[in-house]
Formats: C-alpha cells, sequence, structure tokens
C-alpha cells in the first residue's frame, strides 16, 4: 500500500523525467549547440575563399582546421552530431557568371537568400583524435581535446541509456506491485543528470580549447545555442526526479516499517 504523499512524488519525478528525457533527446538530434556569424561578403578574393571552403566542406572527409575555417567563414553552427553553414540558396551565385566576370549575386546584394547545408559526423570520425595543432597530425595528439570531443557525445547516450534502464525496472516493478526497486531508480536518474551535466561541460570545455589554438577571423562572434541549453536543462531535471524517487522509497520504508512493527504488537 503506497501512502498519498509517496504516490504524489512518483507522479511528478515521473513527468520530470519523460520532460529531461525528451529535451536531451532533441539537444542532442539537434544542430545548435555553438553558432557562428560571420561578417559579410565584401570583396572578389573573399567570396573564392568562401566557395573553396564549400566544396572541401562537402567533400565530407576533411581535417579539423578545415573543418573549423568552413564554420568560421561560412555561418556555421555545431552540434554533437552535425556541423551545418549557410550558404547562397542559388548556387550559380558561387561562380562567375561566363563573359561577365562579376560575383554579382554576393558583391551586389548583401543579403541573398541563404540556404543551410549540413554534414553529420561518422562514428568513426567521433572518435577520430585531435592534434594540438588542428589540422597539422605531426603536431601530436592533444589527449585532453580527443577525450573531451569524444566525452561530449558517449555522456548523452549513457543518460539516456540509464534512463531507458530505470523505466524498464520501474515498467517491471508496477507490473509485480513492488515499490523495492524505488530507490535504485532514483540512483539511475541522479547519474543520468550527471552524465548530461558533464556532457554540457565536455562541449564547452572543447570549444574553448579549440578556439585557443585555433585563429578566429576578425569579425567573427561566436554564441551557444538553444540545443546546449536544453541539454543543460535536462540535467537538474533528472536530479529533481531522481530525488523525489529516493525520498519515496525511503518515506514508503519508514511507513512499511512502522506498519509492520504495528501488526506484530
Amino acid at each position: 500500500m503506497v501512502d498519498n504523499r509517496s504516490a504524489t512524488a512518483l507522479v511528478i519525478a515521473c513527468v520530470l523525467s519523460a520532460l529531461a528525457t525528451v529535451y536531451l533527446s532533441v539537444a542532442v538530434g539537434t544542430r545548435h549547440w555553438y553558432q557562428y556569424t560571420s561578417p559579410q561578403v565584401r570583396h572578389e578574393h573573399n567570396a573564392t575563399e568562401l566557395r573553396a571552403l564549400h566544396q572541401e566542406l562537402g567533400d565530407g572527409e576533411l581535417d579539423e582546421k578545415t573543418a573549423s575555417d568552413a564554420m568560421f567563414r561560412l555561418n556555421g553552427t555545431l552540434g554533437l552530431w552535425w556541423r551545418c553553414v549557410r550558404v547562397p540558396a542559388d548556387r550559380n551565385r558561387w561562380y562567375r557568371e561566363p563573359g561577365g566576370g562579376a560575383w554579382r549575386a554576393l558583391l551586389l546584394n548583401p543579403n541573398p537568400e541563404m540556404d543551410t547545408e549540413c554534414v553529420s559526423f561518422t562514428l568513426s570520425q567521433q572518435f577520430t583524435p585531435k592534434y594540438t595543432e588542428p589540422g597539422n597530425h605531426n603536431s601530436g595528439e592533444d589527449i585532453i581535446r580527443t577525450y573531451m570531443w569524444r566525452c561530449q557525445f558517449l555522456l548523452p547516450l549513457l543518460s539516456l541509456g540509464l534512463v531507458l534502464v530505470g523505466g524498464l525496472v520501474g515498467f517491471c516493478a508496477c507490473l509485480c506491485r513492488s515499490f523495492s526497486p524505488t530507490l535504485g531508480i532514483g540512483l539511475l536518474h541522479l547519474l543520468a543528470g550527471v552524465c548530461s551535466l558533464g556532457c554540457v561541460c565536455c562541449f564547452l570545455a572543447g570549444m574553448d580549447l579549440l578556439h585557443r589554438v585555433s585563429v578566429i577571423p576578425d569579425q567573427v562572434d561566436g554564441s551557444l545555442g538553444w540545443s546546449l541549453y536544453l541539454a543543460l536543462i535536462s540535467s537538474p531535471l533528472y536530479m529533481m526526479a531522481a530525488a523525489l524517487l529516493v525520498w519515496a522509497a525511503r518515506s514508503h520504508s519508514k511507513n512499511y516499517y512502522r506498519f509492520t512493527a504495528y501488526r506484530v504488537a
């Protein structure tokens, strides 16, 4: 028999856990963790460089320096599994028109219609080592950045996995009408909250280290995106759910022992 307070705590914990799982899942699947704002194209040489960066990014297999340069110069957005750039919707804007020799759309129209192009990270790319000098394989592996990058995409998966296990255990406990696993489910949610918070910390630390070893062009600004904030919000939600589950388990245990002692007496 579950008292009303414990039952209410369980319901609120389930709602918090569901919200946190949705937030974290959306954050993992979207690309707006970090975004760059690049200056407009002002002359032909600049447009030529941007076209070359766009073509290299589309090739897929490219080193970290080239990918970072494309992100810096093409209003890039970065996610755990995606990197995207903004390019003119009309591909002819990147090329000279026959006989004209003018970069008409980019140079004469300062605000052309833009499209977003995204390239996903493969699993092998996620485990590719980072180097002390991005793009220079002879500079030696940067151990800290390498493991920061790996943790930032492994930790949210671990967090979601822990919550999934907790949900399955809770479902089985409901079928068996047992309150005993509640404490364990609360601990799983606590670990999930720590993992989601660790993911955000690893991402921020990794971006800071990348910016320290990269040459960022003038007038390029970076800012945090809404996907990162969703992942950050999921952490306290998991921890609050964990606190409620642990409290409900302890409260039910105390009431159970009191009821048992009363019956024995």
